[in-house]
């Protein structure tokens, strides 16, 4: 059974490196703040990472089952809740809600 300083030691050292690790983030943000593409990306990156998101989520459908009635059905409730509120927490649930629904009651296999 290893000693107690030597326990002590690998904890601290362990501890160093998870602060290090999550403090070395801001310390580099800090620095590119003002950085132009920066400043593009914070704008531009939102409505990239949606769309990767929707065709990750949508790659696997099968065009002429009945199981992709489901998923269009909420990402068009999703569409329409964003577009009618432009309250992204409402259209992420409310199109969530729908996908569940719809797939657990009228699409299940």
């Amino acid at each position: 059974m290893p000693d107690t300083p030597y326990l002590i030691a690998a904890v601290a050292v362990s501890a160093a490196i998870t602060w290090a690790l999550r403090a070395l983030p801001f310390a580099a943000l800090s620095r590119l703040r003002a950085s132009g593409t920066v400043q593009y990306l914070s704008t531009r990156m939102p409505a990239g990472i949606m769309v990767i998101l929707l065709v990750y989520c949508l790659r696997d459908l099968p065009l002429p089952a009945s199981r992709v009635i489901a998923p269009l059905v909420a990402l068009g409730v999703t569409v329409g809740l964003h577009l009618w509120r432009r309250d992204a927490l409402l259209s992420i649930l409310g199109g969530t809600a729908v996908h569940v629904v719809l797939a657990s009651t009228l699409f299940a296999p």
